[in-house]
């Protein structure tokens, strides 16, 4: 990189200069020349170069040349120094006799000064990358990557590793991006030379950098295990209160890591780039600040928050035990056992009643080339279950992050059951690999109802690699996304099936069952506390008709975004027979009228790899076989997926939700790195 530098250079004065390697010094010679002076030469020792701008006709180095208005002397060096002022040039000025009126001599020290960084997102800390200062997406793209440190690496003290104020263990270090501090030159810099590290105050609350202590004293303290594993040794260069700070000139062939973290993800109000600046600090007169001479920027691009689908492979399962929960969790158990999954029960004396795991956080990952680990975010409902992902998730290289909102803006749409993501898809030759974010709002055209609170929104939107996709998700009593639809693997098409409930779909299935002569097959048959419905009572219901037609006409209206904003066919979309009833909610002291599910709502389902763990409907029987059960296992035997059906009748179904919404999956990470990204 070329790092052009004014230089002022008086008549009959003797100056010691620092030059950088890399950087030229431009030196107006007319302004510095004696009155009177018509022409110039110029000398110098071997290592270092000169042009003349504008280049002089019919001149050489021997004899004088002519001194205008816009001469200009450009020096460059190509080499450190050995020694201080151990490299020379002069400028004679002459008048229009060829008489000499004067002489400035530069005494020159050559130094080189780079701040490096992975900029080509190798693992590996390049030397003085050409790219280092910028950011571009794209697998031909540059530019290098930090992680937010916001795993504990302490399990006792339970605060994210950002917050600490020291770096206390080694193994923290690996969650930060090194950046090298390299020089060569002479053992020390010239007196009053100096160089700092800054950053703006704009950056100032989004990263740390450390560094290594470097004096003779601090490094003879003894290695034992204390300072093998929990270390002083790495003191805070730059933060929020420290914006610029000397660091050290290690002189000759020297290089220094320094180790930077990040402090905050992605949001409304950060891009995620930071700028760190390392400036050479020249002295002017005792007394007055120095000024830089060179400066050499590098940048950052904060990992964004990633969420994982139900395409990629399960790593571990987490449900919770509750006091009437045995049947469900008796049968999560032995379906993540067969499945060959980890299975994590949060047991009662922490969830304190509160079963819904997948509302209260959602799993993902952040990734950068030296390292990547999972981070749950923390969802703003804050039931009893919401000490759970800080008390129980966050350690070492197991992040946590959360959105605080305030108390009256958080609604069930702020449960995480209103917050999916789909697998890779492509959209219009758009390509998307790591899905698109997909959350539930209120009807577009409403002028009131429920929203997901504009902090999360913000945060979701920030992460910019799973462009997010809203849908109209208030028409129900729950209101999340996961009421009427998920995603399944499939061997074909885009590796993937959509499955929406389908009213539609249901009333179809029990017009087949009358028109067979099973008017009167009941539902929810057997069930405790629960009056059979027939067939033939369901389908008299004219005021449950109506109801399923308003449920389908919204299902419809995300059905049509979905194929638009995921690039599907109908061909990828599988309608599974689930009816609704409404429900009066009194919101506000406005009557609202809303949708849950009449029987167990099979779409809100636990996906282990090729194993489903669909809620038991309960429906009517034919031949001793659930006809709901046979349909969901015909319609999914196609995709090579087992449907287990799982007994959530009394202790999810009654209390408004059915297995996913009872359970959670921590996944593996995306093979893709989102940095090769075409934005």
């Amino acid at each position: 990189m070329n790092h052009p530098r004014t230089l002022r250079v008086g008549s009959d004065q003797t100056i010691s200069v620092v030059c950088v390697v890399g950087s030229e010094l431009n030196v107006n010679l007319n302004r510095s020349a004696p009155p009177s002076s018509r022409f110039f030469s110029v000398k110098c020792t071997f290592n270092v170069q000169y042009s003349i701008s504008p280049s002089p006709l019919h001149s050489t180095h021997l004899s004088p040349i002519p001194l205008n208005g816009n001469s200009v002397l450009l020096i460059r060096m190509n080499r450190a120094s050995d020694h201080e002022n151990d490299s020379k040039l002069s400028v004679r000025y002459y008048g229009e006799n060829r008489e000499v009126l004067g002489r400035a001599v530069l005494h020159l020290t050559a130094v080189e000064i780079s701040l490096d960084v992975d900029a080509d997102r190798d693992g590996v800390v390049e030397n003085n990358n050409p790219n280092k200062g910028s950011w571009q997406w794209g697998p031909n793209g540059h530019g290098a990557i930090l992680l937010v440190n916001c795993d504990s690496e302490f399990m006792h003290k339970k605060r994210p590793d950002r917050e600490q104020e020291e770096v206390t263990k080694v193994s923290d270090l690996k969650d930060m991006s090194v950046m090298v501090l390299r020089t060569r030159g002479p053992a020390k810099l010239p007196e009053g030379y100096k160089l700092t590290l800054h950053i703006s105050q704009g950056d100032a609350e989004s990263v740390r950098v450390f560094r290594p202590r470097t004096s003779e004293t601090d490094n003879k303290r003894p290695k034992n295990l204390f300072y093998k594993y929990f270390v002083k040794d790495y003191p805070l260069v730059l933060s929020s209160e420290v914006l610029s700070q000397e660091v050290p000139y290690l002189g000759e062939a020297a290089e220094m890591n320094l180790y930077v973290e990040g402090l905050r993800f992605p949001d409304k109000d950060f891009n995620g780039l930071i700028h760190i600046n390392l400036s050479l600090l020249e002295p002017i007169s005792r007394g007055l600040p120095e000024t830089p001479i060179f400066t050499d920027t590098v940048v950052f691009k904060v990992a964004p928050w990633i969420m994982t689908p139900n395409t990629l492979r399960p790593v571990e399962v987490f449900v919770c035990s509750t006091s009437d929960n045995y049947r469900f969790l008796k049968s999560m158990k032995n379906l993540v056992a067969q499945s060959g999954y980890k299975l994590k029960i949060c047991h009662e004396y922490l969830n304190r009643g509160d079963r819904w795991m997948q509302d209260e956080l959602e799993f993902g990952y952040i990734d950068s080339p030296h390292h990547r680990f999972p981070v749950v975010l923390d969802s703003p409902r804050d039931g009893d279950l919401q000490d759970f992902p800080y008390d129980e998730l966050l350690g070492p290289d197991f992040g946590y992050v959360t959105r605080l909102a305030h108390r009256q803006d958080v609604s069930s749409l702020d449960s995480f059951g209103n917050l999916e993501v789909s697998p890779p898809v492509t959209v219009n030759g758009k390509h998307y690999p790591l899905g698109r974010i997909i959350i539930g709002v209120a009807f577009p055209t409403a002028t009131r109802g429920r929203n997901m609170t504009e902090v999360v929104q913000d945060f979701l939107w920030a992460q910019k690699v799973q462009e997010p996709i809203a849908l109209f998700s208030d028409w129900l009593y729950v209101g999340h996304v996961d009421e009427f639809m998920t995603f399944v693997p499939a061997p074909d098409r885009k590796g993937f099936r959509l499955l929406l409930a389908s009213p539609d779909a249901g009333y179809k299935l029990f017009r087949g069952l009358r028109h067979d002569g099973h008017g009167q097959a009941k539902l929810f048959e057997g069930l405790t506390h629960e009056k059979p419905v027939t067939v033939d009572e369901i389908l008299n219901d004219e005021g449950l008709l109506a109801e399923n037609n308003y449920v389908q006409s919204c299902i419809d209206w995300n059905r049509d975004v979905l194929k638009r904003e995921l690039g599907l066919d109908d061909e990828d979309i599988i309608d599974l027979p689930i009816l609704f009833k409404l429900v009066v909610e009194d919101e506000k002291r406005t009557i609202e009228y809303r949708a849950v599910a009449y029987y167990p709502d099979m779409v809100n389902m636990i996906v282990l790899g090729k194993n489903l763990g669909i809620p038991k409907p309960f429906g009517p029987k034919v031949n001793g076989r659930c006809v709901l059960e046979a349909e969901m296992c015909f319609l999914m035997q196609g995709l090579g997926l087992n449907c287990t059906f799982i007994d959530d009748f009394a202790s999810y179904h009654k209390l408004l939700g059915e297995v996913h919404c009872g359970s959670n999956v921590r996944r593996e990470s995306f093979d893709f790195r989102w940095w090769n990204l075409e934005m």
